[in-house]
């Protein structure tokens, strides 16, 4: 009895690690076409604004796309998990490798610890001791590792304020290049000593040439990446910025920089794919998150924002560049005091798409523009040049979206004359103007459907 027993149980261990095998494998795929698609078939079979209202309200609730990312995330936690338990972790400290965190640069230890843990095969542990702060120049975590690693930061990691620090590369302090399979948490904090940056930025002093300056934390064409429970202030610019990455869980970041603070988006996307955002506080001077071209299948989940501008895809087409940016969906959000609620904004001359997008179940309070898509944007000095082609914008949907306007404009979509915005769809939205005042949509240019739970309402042409 206890043979057959033990042949059932192995029988059985088999079959789910087949079945955790191939679904693994089926996630590395881009999600199904009827998702990516969904949104052209609908238009595509001719139903009417109702039916789209009602077909649209379904794919959201079903949740397939939610469905998705978290058995994704779950599998990757499982490998993670996996993998740590199955070994005994080497623990790297960078200690260890000459760190003194004494306000003297630590650089060449972090480098030294990093080439160990990287080089370091089976699990490994990187860590940053708690209630100490290193000072770091700029410097590039670079991989392939051998090791599935794991960073572990307690304590405080602190930029260089010295600029000529920066002569070699301007525009990144701490950078992972490819690095796969890498977890960093820890609840410690990352400081980017922004301001003698913010205070030589052009949009502070009209009368300095505009420079770039460093993002503080960088993630370059890596895989399977999980960056959580950390604590992101004062960059020099972007705070954190995911480039040409795949499969990445942000969450449970706390990102901070004060409201006058030039260019400091809190979590920047390009180029990447399959990434959700959850479960995070960000108020700095600029977008709370950003989402620019290149960038698939982006989820944004329980994300609060204030001070900031809000959550912008976007800008896209800058220099008569192409941009794409498609299956994007902002679930959960509460806004405060923000500049701009939920935006798409696009340069005039650009050429390419933003579609498949969904902003719902958010909250307003005191914003100034709550919806906005200008396909007019302009960040200059003066004003832009009018041009014909533009990025396209389609298929765009706003649901369960409710709260106080800062300005009389709650709803702002201002369209391409010669590439009007389509299949944008508005459910269940119900945005005052601040004090109980009635506010009012502004709507150019654009193929509109909405529901008679909408107020304002786009004035019927």
């Amino acid at each position: 009895m206890r043979v057959q027993t033990r042949q059932v149980l192995v029988v059985i261990y088999f079959i789910i690690f087949l079945s955790l095998f191939s679904s693994y494998n089926t996630l590395k795929e881009d999600p199904p076409s009827s998702y990516n698609n969904y949104f052209e078939e609908v238009v595509a079979a001719g139903y009417d604004p109702q039916a789209y209202l009602s077909y649209f309200s379904t794919i959201i609730e079903d949740g397939n796309f939610k469905d998705l990312i978290k058995l994704r995330s779950e599998i990757l936690s499982l490998q993670r998990l996996g993998t740590i338990a199955s070994t005994s972790a080497k623990t790297v400290n960078v200690d260890d490798f000459g760190a003194t965190a004494d306000g003297t640069d630590d650089t060449e230890a972090f480098d030294k610890a990093w080439k160990e843990a990287c080089s370091s095969k089976g699990a490994v542990v990187l860590e940053v001791p708690q209630e100490k702060s290193y000072l770091l120049k700029p410097i590039r975590f670079s991989g392939p590792c051998k090791s599935n690693l794991t960073i572990q930061i307690y304590g405080t990691i602190e930029a260089s304020d010295d600029r000529s620090d920066y002569e070699e590369d301007s525009r990144h302090w701490l950078t992972f290049e490819n690095v796969d399979n890498l977890l960093i948490e820890g609840g410690g904090n990352i400081n980017g000593n922004g301001k003698i940056w913010w205070d030589n930025s052009c949009k502070i002093n009209k009368h300095l040439p505009c420079k770039d300056a460093p993002t503080a934390l960088t993630f370059y064409k890596s895989k399977n990446l999980i960056v959580r429970n950390l604590n992101i202030q004062d960059a020099q610019q972007i705070h954190v910025s995911f480039d040409k990455c795949t499969n990445v869980q942000a969450s449970s970041l706390t990102v901070k920089a004060p409201e006058k603070s030039p260019n400091t988006d809190g979590i920047h996307v390009t180029h990447t794919q399959n990434i959700q955002i959850t479960n995070s506080v960000i108020g700095t001077g600029d977008d709370c998150i950003s989402i620019v071209s290149g960038s698939k299948n982006v989820q944004a989940m329980d994300i609060t924002c204030g001070p900031g501008h809000g959550i912008s895809i976007g800008s896209l087409g800058s220099g008569n560049s192409k941009a794409y940016v498609s299956d994007v969906t902002v679930d959960g959000a509460k806004l405060s005091g923000t500049t701009n609620g939920v935006r798409i904004k696009t340069w005039q001359g650009g050429s390419g798409t933003a579609s498949n997008i969904i902003f719902q179940n958010i909250e307003m309070n005191n914003v100034r523009n709550p919806i906005i898509i200008d396909q007019n944007y302009c960040d200059r000095h003066k004003p832009c040049k009018e041009q014909s082609s533009a990025v396209q914008v389609k298929n765009v949907a706003y649901k369960n979206i409710k709260g106080t306007s800062a300005s009389e404009v709650a709803i702002k979509i201002n369209c391409s004359k010669n590439h009007p915005c389509q299949g944008i769809v508005l459910q269940n939205v119900n945005i005052q103007e601040q004090g109980d005042r009635a506010a009012k949509a502004i709507c150019n240019n654009v193929k509109l459907s909405e529901g008679e739970d909408v107020f304002p309402q786009c004035p019927r042409p």
